[in-house]
Order: structure tokens, then C-alpha cells, then sequence
């Protein structure tokens, strides 16, 4: 196998909020895949950085009273603390406010100048006469101008994906202070990406591998098929006051921070160079050899695969080898909520005593290398680490090192490839020259394609087997026997060998684990080609002890608990006073801006239908006044038969995210009243309403 070099970034998370389990599903995948490949001999660089600029840094640091700089600085130290306690291993963890992000992001915007694609023009934008300051995108929220998805951020809308303007919002406010905001001329530099060498390029290099297929297809969406209907100009500028670097010769105007966070990569890189003694234009040069990935959420794929590749292909450098998308992270099936406590930062994890490595390899058994939501589900969780780390993986070495110890002074006895025995155990195909580490290239390429949960469900496979081969070898029997001394010291030197073979292949998972396997076993650092060799005869191990616990549900119960907020007092009056008025404390009350948030609106039922193999669902066809009817699954079947549906009108949630469902897509929910005196029932508008129409 040729070395590789490669340089590998995830995206920088931003200085303004705590390190969540949400943001460690892309650290955990990119470490994961660092460490194979470094695990390959391969020469790796993996380098991030927090990404510091901007109006919510701004803010903060003021309500803290508290400069920018000072903020920044804290925020990065427990940055990298979360990720360091999680074995996040970067070989660089810088910052975007930095020389080297200053001096790379005024190049690249000094040759974008040269070749045509900055353009200084008046604009609109919206500002907050209460705050008296521009509004950045983040801090406008309205409707969204193409499918009118209500809350939606000043620059792209999350419900349908589309990119705009901050003034094409329909109802905008300020979300700093509610006002409306109004419209006030100013002068701004844009990147031109409507441009046809840009839009030429972006449909070439969009279209070549570089992305995942349904990445490609979304950015396929945006680019469109003619100049008719195709991207808009960048607006790369903001005004003071903003905290980022300031323009060249433009006093007053900064560079957004989306121009400055990727080129981040380039600086926090850049700062490697000089420590490490690197060639930066090794791997940022264009026409270089050497392989750059960047690891991101779907959420920016819009920035990184076509605002980043534009810059760096007219700045004169060269564009990333791939993209790697994921998706998002949901808890027990649902978005990740403060209120029931499934909001949970790394730090309240490990705080609970729950082991990084734990939520390492549930990750990996979820990630398969598309763009696909994972979940972490708890229940299972628990059960999935107990069952395969404890009572498979560590199992093996549990029931037969102390007998190695105890009876052969730690030594173990030679074990040969080609021993059927060794074959069944190693799941080999005896006989064709192929050695028992067949499995570790199945494995391998599984890693490379960043599919680890079919890795992990390869790796269990084999654990199965090696706890087969022990349970039917009985060393527990075997060592009631004297005469089957021999039998017994085979038998568990083959255990042992396949208990390194699997550390090898989990490695880049349980690193903490791997190592303590290492001291234990009493040998060097573990590569993947160690998947081809056995410990030779006479190799002395280390006395066992516990490698790993098994998860507490209690734990878990703690965590949730520690996460969720603490609930405000309520003043109660004296019984002699009038009757209260005060809320019921069993009730979390929400702001009038919350609810506000949830769009309902009046449906028919047009079909109603029972859904094989779901007890409790109806499928609803509901009529919402557009084109397009709806489909929704509702847990209603045991209060109504689809005939009493048909032609009822309903309440429905029209802006409820779509759920996949294994009997298909639910587009929504209708509400539905129950409790212990019954139900459910379901809601129904008075006589006059029509589909469509909006509850208010």
C-alpha cells in the first residue's frame, strides 16, 4: 500500500455556546477515520479551530463585560478540554482570530479582487433602530420567501434549503429586540458567484465525485440547469460594530465571518507549519498531490460546496479531495430539547461518570457514511455498549487471562495461523493462502468509506465466533483436569490472539480501551497490519484487570435529570386570599414568541386508511388547501374506524419536520384530546372553516 498524506479538517464550532453530544457525532467520525488512516502508516494532519468572529461573540463578551479576546480565550481552553476528554485527537486546535486566518483571508480576498469577482454595491439592509446597529443574518427572523416556513433565519431557511436575502424575508424581527427592523442603504462587497466562470466551475467540480450522491443532488438543486435560475451574489461584508478582521482599505467594513471561518482551516494548518516545520504548499498549492477532506454537518453544506471551492479555485489554490457530509443528531427519536433534558453538553456526560468511549462506539454503530439523521436512542444505548463491549469484546480476555497467569506464569503458548482451530476462531477460510486477517480488509475499506456501523456489525460477528470457540473449549473444565493442561494453554492462547485481533480492528474507536489492551498484553502500539500476526510462543502477559464497565441505567437517568431546567418557583397565596391565578407548576409555561413558532391549520380528511402491522395508526390523506395533499400516521385507531374520518375536518401542525416512519413519510400531526378519563378525540374547527386556513 503507497503512504498517503493527507490533510483533514472538521468544521470549527463556533465560540459562542458548550461542546453538545450533537457536535461530537462529526468530532468522533473524523477522529475515528484520522486514526485508521494513521493506523495505515499513512502521514495524517488533522487540524480544527474555534471559529471566533462575529455579532454573537460581540454580544456575549459585552454582557459579560467582558473583551471579545477574553471571551474567545475561555471559550477555546473548554473547547479543547471536551474534545481532549473525548479523545478527539487533533494535531492542531487553533483559532480563526489569528494572524494566520488575517494574512490568508486578505489574500484570498486581494486575488478574488483581481480577477473580477469583487464587487463594492449599495444595499438595503435591516436594521434594528432599538439596538441602533445592522442586523446580521442570525439575529433577522421571518418567513421564509419560498415556502413560507415561519422563524426562519435572515439567510437561509432550514425547511426548505433555499439561500436569500435578509430583506426577502416576509414579517422580519429583530431577535434582539423584537422591533421591526427597517431598511437603511449601505455600501458592501459581494463575491460574485453568479458569475459563469464560478457557476461553469461549480457545476464541473459538484459533479465529480467530490461529493456524496445525495449532497451532489441538493447542490444540483441550487445551482440549477440554465443562468436563468442559479446562484446569487455573496455578500462577504458586515458593518461595524462587528468583531472579525477589518477590510483593506475599507474602514468600518469586516469580513463576514463564513469568509473568514473556512480560510480558519487554512491558518489553524498554517500554524502547524511553523511548529512542525511543514510545507504548507504541499497541501494548499494548487495541483498538489497530497489529499485534502472536510468533515461538516449537512446544515453548511451550502457554504463548503460551493462558496469555499469558488474562493479557493479563482484565489489560485487548490479545491478539498471530497466532502464528507453527515446528518444530524436526534435523542430517543426526537430533536434535542432542553426541556426533557436531551440537550446534553459532553460536559454534563462525563460529569455523570459516563465513559467517552461508551458514546464512541454507539456513534460508530449508527454511522454509515451518508448524509442519514443518526439517533441515540438511550435505552439502547445501554444496551448495545453492555452486550457488545462488555459481554463480548472484553468477556473474552475476562475468562481466560487469569488462567494464563495463574497456571503458565503469563505465558502464552505458540499458536499458528494455519491451526484450525485458529481458523474457525478467526472466521477463515482454511486452505487458501489467505492468513486470518481476511477480515480486516473487509473491515478496512469499511473504515475508508467511513461505514463504520457495518465495521462494528463485522467486528461483533467475529467476537460471536471467538466466544463460540471459548465456550466450546470450557477452559473453566479444562483446568479441573491436569491432564488437559496442554489443552487448556492452547485454548486460551488462541482466545487471547483473537482478543488482540479484535482490539486491532476497534482501535480507531476505543483508543483509551486499545491502549490498556496494549500495557496489558505487553506489547507496542497496535497498526492494522498486527491484524496479520499472532503474539509468538512465549510472549508473557500482564495480569488482568477490569477493562471496561458496564453502563448504569441510573447513570443515564442522572444525566437526563442534570439537563433539564430548573423549574421557577411559584408565589402561592394565603387561603384567605381571592383564588389564584398563578400557573399550575406541573405545567412548562412558554413565551408568546414560542408558540408563535407552531403553524396550525384547519385540514379535511379526504382517506383514511389502517395500517398493516401498526395497531394503533390510521393513515390520513388530509386536504390543507394546496395542491399537494398530506399524509400523516395518527395513534387514533382505537378510538375511530376510517369510515367516521372520512370528510372531517381536523387541526393539523403544518410545520412539524417530516418523520420517517418504516410504513413511510408522517407530514405532520393532528391534534387529538385524552387522559385517564379517556380518548383520544380528536379536534375538530367550527362549521365555516376551510382547509388551509390558519389557526390563530
Amino acid at each position: 500500500m503507497n503512504p498517503r498524506e493527507i490533510l483533514v479538517t472538521s468544521a470549527l464550532p463556533y465560540a459562542n455556546g458548550s461542546i453538545h453530544l450533537g457536535h461530537l457525532v462529526e468530532y468522533i467520525q473524523t477522529d475515528i477515520w484520522v486514526r485508521f488512516q494513521k493506523m495505515q502508516g499513512h502521514t495524517v494532519h488533522y487540524v480544527c479551530a474555534d471559529d471566533t468572529h462575529g455579532t454573537p461573540v460581540m454580544l456575549r463578551a459585552e454582557q459579560e463585560g467582558i473583551t471579545p479576546e477574553t471571551l474567545i480565550a475561555k471559550v477555546h481552553g473548554e473547547h479543547l478540554d471536551d474534545f481532549a476528554r473525548f479523545h478527539i485527537a487533533f494535531d492542531n486546535y487553533h483559532t480563526t482570530h489569528s494572524p494566520e486566518t488575517r494574512r490568508h483571508s486578505e489574500d484570498i480576498y486581494a486575488r478574488l479582487k483581481s480577477a473580477g469577482l469583487i464587487v463594492a454595491r449599495s444595499i438595503d439592509q435591516l436594521y434594528d433602530p432599538l439596538k441602533q446597529m445592522f442586523l446580521p443574518d442570525r439575529f433577522i427572523k421571518g418567513e421564509c420567501p419560498k415556502c413560507g416556513a415561519r422563524d426562519q433565519y435572515g439567510d437561509n431557511c432550514e425547511a426548505c434549503g433555499s439561500a436569500y436575502a435578509p430583506t426577502d424575508l416576509k414579517n422580519p424581527y429583530s431577535v434582539l429586540s423584537g422591533a421591526t427592523p427597517v431598511r437603511r442603504s449601505s455600501e458592501h462587497f459581494f463575491f460574485r458567484l453568479s458569475d459563469d466562470r464560478c457557476i461553469d466551475f461549480l457545476r464541473g467540480w459538484t459533479g465529480s465525485g467530490t461529493l456524496q450522491p445525495e449532497a451532489a443532488n441538493k447542490i444540483r438543486e441550487w445551482l440549477g440547469t440554465t443562468g436563468d435560475d442559479t446562484l446569487s451574489d455573496w455578500d462577504i461584508s458586515r458593518d461595524a460594530p462587528y468583531f472579525g478582521f477589518e477590510i483593506p482599505d475599507a474602514p468600518g467594513k469586516y469580513f463576514y465571518v463564513w469568509l473568514d471561518a473556512p480560510v480558519g482551516y487554512m491558518g489553524s494548518f498554517d500554524n502547524l507549519c511553523a511548529r512542525a516545520g511543514l510545507d504548507f504548499d504541499r497541501f494548499w498549492k494548487r495541483g498538489a498531490t497530497t489529499e485534502l477532506y472536510h468533515f461538516i454537518g449537512k446544515d453548511i453544506l451550502y457554504f463548503h460546496a460551493l462558496f469555499w471551492p469558488a474562493m479557493l479555485e479563482y484565489a489560485g489554490f487548490r479545491t478539498p479531495t471530497a466532502i464528507f457530509a453527515h446528518g444530524f443528531l436526534t435523542v430517543n427519536g426526537e430533536k434535542m430539547s432542553k426541556s426533557r433534558g436531551t440537550f446534553i453538553t459532553a460536559r454534563s456526560y462525563l460529569e455523570q461518570g459516563l465513559n467517552p468511549e461508551w458514546l464512541r462506539y454507539y456513534y460508530a454503530a449508527k454511522l454509515n457514511g451518508s448524509m442519514e439523521d443518526i439517533d441515540l436512542s438511550l435505552e439502547d444505548f445501554v444496551a448495545r455498549v453492555n452486550a457488545d463491549l462488555i459481554g463480548k469484546y472484553v468477556n473474552i480476555a475476562s475468562r481466560c487471562a487469569g488462567f494464563i497467569v495463574k497456571r503458565f506464569d503469563g505465558t502464552l503458548a505458540g499458536v499458528e495461523a494455519d491451526d484450525p482451530d485458529v481458523c474457525r476462531a478467526f472466521d477463515c477460510r482454511s486452505g487458501d493462502g489467505a492468513g486470518h486477517g481476511r477480515n480486516s480488509g473487509e473491515i478496512g475499506r469499511d473504515y475508508e468509506n467511513r461505514d463504520f456501523g457495518r465495521a462494528i456489525r463485522r467486528i461483533m460477528a467475529i467476537a460471536d465466533t471467538a466466544n463460540q470457540y471459548v465456550n466450546d473449549q470450557a477452559p473453566w473444565n479444562l483446568a479441573k483436569d491436569d491432564a488437559r493442561t496442554r489443552e487448556l494453554h492452547h485454548a486460551c492462547s488462541v482466545a487471547i490472539n483473537l482478543f488482540r485481533y479484535l482490539t486491532v480492528l476497534l482501535k480507531p474507536i476505543l483508543p483509551r480501551l486499545a491502549a490498556d489492551v496494549e500495557a496489558f498484553l505487553r506489547i507496542p502500539p497496535l497498526t492494522w497490519d498486527d491484524a496479520e500476526t499472532l503474539l509468538p510462543q512465549g510472549h508473557r502477559i500482564g495480569e488482568y484487570r477490569h477493562l471496561m464497565t458496564r453502563i448504569d441505567p441510573k447513570q443515564v437517568a442522572a444525566m437526563i435529570e442534570a439537563n433539564k431546567p430548573v423549574p421557577q418557583p411559584v408565589q402561592h397565596r394565603d387561603k384567605t386570599d381571592a383564588p389564584s391565578t398563578a400557573t399550575d407548576t406541573r405545567i412548562e409555561t412558554i413565551s408568546i414568541d414560542e408558540f408563535s413558532r407552531i403553524e396550525l391549520r384547519v385540514a379535511r380528511i379526504v382517506r383514511a386508511e389502517q395500517v398493516a402491522g401498526a395497531d394503533k395508526l390510521l393513515r390520513l390523506t388530509l386536504d390543507t388547501g394546496t395542491e399537494c395533499p398530506r399524509t400523516v400516521f395518527a395513534g387514533i385507531r382505537s378510538a375511530y374506524s376510517p369510515e367516521q374520518l372520512e370528510g372531517r375536518l381536523t387541526i393539523l401542525v403544518a410545520n412539524l419536520a417530516p418523520r420517517s416512519m418504516k410504513f413511510g413519510v408522517s407530514e405532520g400531526m393532528v391534534l387529538a384530546a385524552g387522559g385517564q378519563e379517556g380518548g383520544p378525540y380528536l379536534l375538530a374547527p367550527d362549521e365555516g372553516a376551510q382547509p388551509g386556513m390558519k389557526v390563530r
